[in-house]
């Protein structure tokens, strides 16, 4: 299999400038088909654009782009009814019942999935005769998401998909995505969740000032597997931590020191939140190591 055919997104030396501000500088990125990548990264570090270019919603001043084996900027209706787009927020046609809505919809697509399966999907059944408007947030969540999934898409964007999810429902749509992906379907999602991004993704990519600044699977991210172990406990009534390699041995020690109990003892590695602030530069903890 040619790398043209093994990925479902290729870009090389993306650009894009809005007023002459980069907001988009250089970025890289190739996303196998059938991963769920999830693409991380704060307000103004160049992600929505970047997505946007990828759905083609936007131009761009320079690189090479290619989803699902055609550029999106000249890409018609055809290479539009294989993606799906899940926005972070939409509007409008508010006095349709969610079975008229989605059945509105799937005349669309040539091949749309069955209006009632996806219904089902996304926890709406008992809702089918209810008005966009008198949905909740969730609920109007869920329906967005039926949505971006009716057309049977090979590749989905996801774009902050749980946003006023309760964590049942959070959940929920966890096992439809994990269920999509197994499937086959490519899946873009971004989200300020990192549990999320940590629970679907198969690879993280961490964008900052328009660039890729790190890119791996959420374990590796940033060289988490290897981040030392912060060690903590209490000590002549004061909190003591350290860092270590080898929590194990340090763990042996402190037990041996305090006659056999350490009180308040906590063993942690880095989570993936705290990888993904250092390496978008939020300052780290503040740590009293202990030789």
């Amino acid at each position: 299999m040619t790398a043209a055919t093994s990925t479902a997104i290729r870009v090389r030396g993306l650009r894009k400038a809005y007023a002459g501000v980069p907001a988009v500088d250089g970025l890289d990125l190739d996303v196998a088909h059938g991963e769920v990548f999830a693409l991380l990264g704060p307000n103004g570090a160049g992600k929505t654009t970047t997505v946007e270019i990828l759905e083609g919603y936007r131009g761009r001043d320079a690189g090479e782009v290619a989803v699902l084996g055609a550029d999106p900027a000249r890409s018609g209706p055809a290479w539009r009814a294989r993606i799906g787009i899940v926005l972070q927020s939409s509007a409008g046609l508010d006095e349709i019942s969610v079975q008229e809505l989605v059945q509105h919809f799937a005349g669309y697509f040539p091949d749309p999935r069955d209006p009632d399966e996806v219904i089902a999907a996304v926890g709406l059944e008992a809702k089918r005769a209810t008005r966009a408007r008198q949905l909740s947030g969730g609920q109007r969540r869920r329906l967005d998401v039926a949505l971006g999934i009716l057309g049977n898409p090979e590749l989905l964007f996801l774009d902050e998909p749980t946003t006023g999810f309760d964590p049942e429902a959070r959940r929920d749509f966890w096992a439809l995505i994990s269920s999509l992906a197994g499937g086959g379907t490519t899946i873009i999602l971004t989200t300020h969740y990192l549990d999320e991004a940590e629970h679907l993704a198969d690879r993280v990519g961490v964008i900052a000032a328009g660039r890729i600044v790190a890119l791996d699977t959420p374990d590796r991210l940033g060289g988490r597997d290897q981040d030392q172990a912060i060690v903590r406990w209490t000590e002549d009534g004061r909190p003591r931590t350290e860092r270590t390699a080898t929590p194990t041995a340090l763990i042996a020690r402190l037990a041996a020191r305090l006659g056999g109990e350490v009180p308040g003892l906590a063993v942690t590695r880095p989570t993936l939140e705290d990888v993904y602030l250092r390496l978008i530069g939020q300052p780290a903890e503040t740590l009293e190591v202990v030789s």
